[in-house]
């Protein structure tokens, strides 16, 4: 085993470490444990996000995976009720340069180690996480086994094992772990900072103007929020939805919701149901895995990436009017441009490796894009895309 970056015997329990991070390469990462105790195995990535760690620890895209923050102050703003995307977050654990910092924000409600706890989710801190950056960077994407053992209980031998025999992202569908049990109604829109706590908060849309089914593959509370915003009573439907399901309940648009795990294994049962709505001419609108598997059902082919993409300050460029936004992004796998069939144009591509961040389909009212609008990293660069949603429902109308 390769002991890195704080120890020289892999095979011994460095003094005061609680937790251990193992991967599939036979490294050994030593910290202090955080959050729950317990073992957890997943494929280890990193995120470069300045802010917002609350809302990526609990968004449903990161099932299967334990998050690498890069940024070392994590936990300054704390942890509130609002600032989630999913009620059960789905990551498998974080890693944290630092110990996490005591909180400093009006709005926050408690310590990040506590809310950790209450998630049930594991986290180690006082890892070299530049080095294990680096090492994903230049390495891919490796398994590891993050276990949290106030008593010292660490088998390193077995621990290895259990992260080298973990299959790995690739032809594992987890939309349906995280996706809705059944249909249900949102209204929920954006938060506003008012000039008191009467006014201060989530909104609730009273007249809406169109209707949207969305599917959720993992979705993202701020998306609902972004589209009862503009006027849109969301109807929710299960991943496993089929045309029918979300035919019958009489949408004015159908939306694509991001989510986690390989598009080719989702769509073994996703894709059948979009091309059903394609067949329609509802419009259409697709992010992040909904963009891969709608990709999918017109034809073209996806793939899993080397590192993937997880940050708040990626640049992609908007092929149409050549403006650059700064986007938020969190995916491992990705559509391949040569893939696409005729009459299926790209529309934004990646400004760090040229890599397909956008589609639109060419005389009809259908277009995704890989990134995530509604997470305002620009602050407002990419809102546009639900305005052209909600206008191609009014120009459909």
């Amino acid at each position: 085993m390769i002991a890195w970056p704080n120890s020289t015997d892999a095979t011994s329990r460095i003094a005061g470490a609680s937790a251990v991070l193992v991967l599939d390469d036979g490294s050994v990462l030593w910290g202090q444990g955080v959050g729950c105790t317990g073992t957890v195995v997943g494929e280890v990535c990193f995120n470069t996000s300045m802010t917002g760690y609350q809302e990526i620890v609990s968004d449903p895209s990161y099932a299967g995976q334990i998050i690498t923050f890069t940024f070392p102050h994590i936990g300054n703003v704390g942890t509130n009720d609002e600032d989630i995307e999913t009620l059960n977050p789905a990551a498998r654990g974080v890693v944290l340069k630092a110990s996490i910092t005591d909180p400093s924000n009006f709005r926050a409600l408690s310590h990040l180690d506590g809310w950790l706890k209450c998630q049930g989710l594991v986290g180690i801190a006082g890892v070299d996480t530049r080095r294990l950056t680096r090492r994903i960077r230049d390495g891919g994407a490796p398994t590891g086994l993050l276990r949290h053992a106030p008593d010292g209980g660490f088998d390193l031998a077995a621990l290895h094992e259990q992260a080298k025999a973990w299959p790995g992202l690739e032809g594992m569908d987890l939309a349906k772990e995280v996706s809705c049990a059944q249909t249900y109604v949102w209204d929920e829109t954006r938060w506003a900072l008012g000039r008191d706590v009467r006014t201060t908060g989530y909104g609730k849309l009273t007249d809406s103007r169109f209707h949207v089914v969305a599917v959720d593959f993992g979705i993202k509370r701020n998306i609902l929020r972004c589209l009862a915003s503009l006027g849109c009573a969301v109807t929710v439907v299960p991943a496993a939805a089929t045309a029918d399901d979300i035919l019958g309940c009489g949408p004015d648009g159908v939306f694509l919701s991001n989510g986690p795990g390989d598009p080719a294994a989702t769509g073994e049962y996703a894709v059948p149901a979009i091309r059903g709505v394609l067949d329609s001419g509802l419009p259409l609108f697709g992010i992040c895995l909904g963009h891969q598997i709608l990709a999918l059902a017109l034809g073209a082919r996806t793939g899993k990436m080397h590192m993937g993409h997880r940050g708040a300050n990626h640049p992609v460029k908007d092929l149409a009017t050549g403006k650059v936004e700064i986007t938020s992004q969190n995916h491992g796998f990705v559509v391949d441009a040569e893939s696409l069939p005729s009459g299926v144009s790209a529309s934004h591509v990646s400004l760090f490796d040229g890599s397909l961040e956008g589609l639109s389909v060419d005389g009809v009212p259908v277009f995704s894009v890989q990134y995530h609008p509604e997470a305002s990293p620009g602050p407002q660069d990419s809102h546009y895309l639900f305005d052209r949603f909600v206008a191609l429902m009014e120009a459909n109308a």
